[in-house]
């Protein structure tokens, strides 16, 4: 590591995302069985994804759970697999979190920051380090989520 003064927080979890190759089983077990509220959906050609976004809590403190599907079940991304797709965090600086992470050796997956799903700004880092990138997720496919002005304040960001 080249720094250690981190310009960043992780002030919580952003969202829980779930992949699977049925959409209406995960709905069956996460929205009829669990009784989780269904609060949008989100379809897009490029990430191969439809998915459900349901809501566990209210306000800042509430979660995210992706029910995601593969539009193309042999197409890349694999949505589906691993069925624990990734975890979303917020962060409060994204942009400052991905240049010292960057300088630190964290590998990304491609795209950099972008907006997700909710409309939030939001960056992967890749869950296999490389020869070029020596950090990474330790095998998990990691969001972070740029968080609104409300959830900073909310979860103490300073």
């Amino acid at each position: 590591m080249t720094s250690t003064t981190r310009p960043f927080q992780i002030l919580g979890v952003q969202q829980i995302a779930i992949g699977g190759a049925n959409l209406d089983a995960l709905r069956s077990l996460w929205i009829d069985t669990l009784g989780v509220t269904k609060t949008g959906e989100y379809e897009a050609a490029s990430e191969n994804v439809v998915e459900d976004i349901l809501t566990l809590g209210h306000g800042p403190h509430a979660v995210e759970i992706d029910l995601m599907q593969p539009l193309d079940p042999e197409a890349r991304p694999r949505v589906d697999q691993p069925a624990l797709n990734h975890l979303g965090l917020w962060v409060d600086d994204l942009a400052a979190a991905v240049d010292w992470l960057t300088e630190q050796g964290m590998r990304f997956t491609p795209g950099g920051i972008r907006p997700g799903a909710a409309g939030h700004d939001v960056c992967f880092i890749h869950p296999k380090a490389n020869d070029d990138f020596p950090l990474a997720g330790a095998g998990v496919l990691i969001e972070l989520v740029q968080a609104p002005e409300s959830v900073r304040a909310a979860l103490g960001a300073p």
